[in-house]
């Protein structure tokens, strides 16, 4: 695997997932000392940043970390005059950085008014056109990778067979990205699953990502004998960027937990208690379980990577 940032760079997907799941809980210190993971970040993170960076720290590699933004600004544009507040186009940093390093890992954001530019994802293109090392996608303007390989190695786990997964939008008093959703719906394709996506009108997601997908805007129809319910929330593409008015029943509660085949809750975290799921639905869950696997997937890519 030469690269890591959508469900199309792996050469086999099922594999991949397997060995998120053999690898759990192991270290092996060995595999990459002498290496070095540097991890570049265009807004803030939490689980991804912790996560990557144990794993890179089970595989004995050492971790550089940098934050875009604080005193230090790029210019991402291509052919930009910069005569701005940026000091440095970003050609030129991820040519040096990538000299320094044998695995460049990038999280950016879309910037949720230009879907054009989002979904043309030209600021990850940018990285992977000046890097001489693989790239490791953190979260981009459209997918969400590693959070997605995390995904199926939990649901293979629980061992259920052709499960049911209901995919519900749910609100949130910001506007978010599609990201998380569409990855997910990307990988999903390759499990043995009847994979459903519910969302209010007007929240419909690009043609490609739900390809695989039974879609209805009947939320209870699809919460109905799941086997697993992944919530998110995600702003509107038809109305790009924007949130909606209305929708707040749109709440994962006890009730509609109710008419899944005890279903288990997920979800990406950070979640807002209350409004995109209440407190008994999430202290239920195994929104926890989930985020604990997104080291081992971290760890399974990044083994792959170094083997490029």
């Amino acid at each position: 695997m030469k690269q890591f940032t959508s469900v199309a760079d792996v050469p086999n997907v099922s594999n991949l997932i397997e060995d998120v799941l053999r690898i759990k809980g192991t270290q092996d210190r060995e595999f990459g000392k002498h290496k070095n993971l540097t991890m570049l970040f265009f807004n803030p993170s939490l689980r991804t940043r912790m996560s990557t960076q144990k794993a890179a720290q089970n595989l004995g590699m050492d971790v550089s970390v940098l934050d875009s933004g604080q005193g230090w600004k790029l210019e991402t544009e291509p052919g930009a005059i910069m005569n701005g507040d940026a000091q440095e186009h970003i050609c030129d940093a991820i040519k040096v950085m990538s000299s320094y390093t044998d695995v460049l890992a990038v999280r950016s954001f879309p910037t949720l008014t230009d879907k054009e530019a989002d979904y043309n994802e030209t600021l990850l293109k940018a990285v992977i056109a000046s890097s001489q090392v693989p790239v490791l996608s953190l979260e981009s303007a459209t997918r969400h990778p590693l959070q997605s390989l995390t995904d199926m190695a939990t649901i293979v786990e629980s061992g259920i067979r052709k499960p049911k997964i209901a995919v519900t939008w749910a609100p949130h008093p910001k506007c978010l990205p599609q990201a998380v959703v569409n990855s997910f719906l990307e990988w999903s394709a390759f499990l043995d699953a009847d994979v459903w996506l519910t969302h209010p009108p007007g929240y419909e997601l690009d043609a490609p990502f739900t390809q695989h997908a039974t879609v209805t805007h009947n939320q209870l129809e699809a919460l109905e004998d799941a086997d697993f319910v992944y919530c998110k929330n995600w702003s509107s593409v038809t109305h790009y960027g924007q949130r909606l008015e209305g929708y707040d029943d749109w709440m994962v509660d006890t009730m509609k937990m109710s008419r899944t085949k005890q279903g288990k809750f997920m979800h990406c975290l950070p979640v807002r208690r209350n409004v995109v799921a209440t407190d008994a639905v999430i202290d239920s869950s195994i929104v926890y379980e989930q985020a604990a696997n997104r080291v081992w997937a971290a760890q399974a890519v990044l083994q792959q990577l170094l083997k490029a």
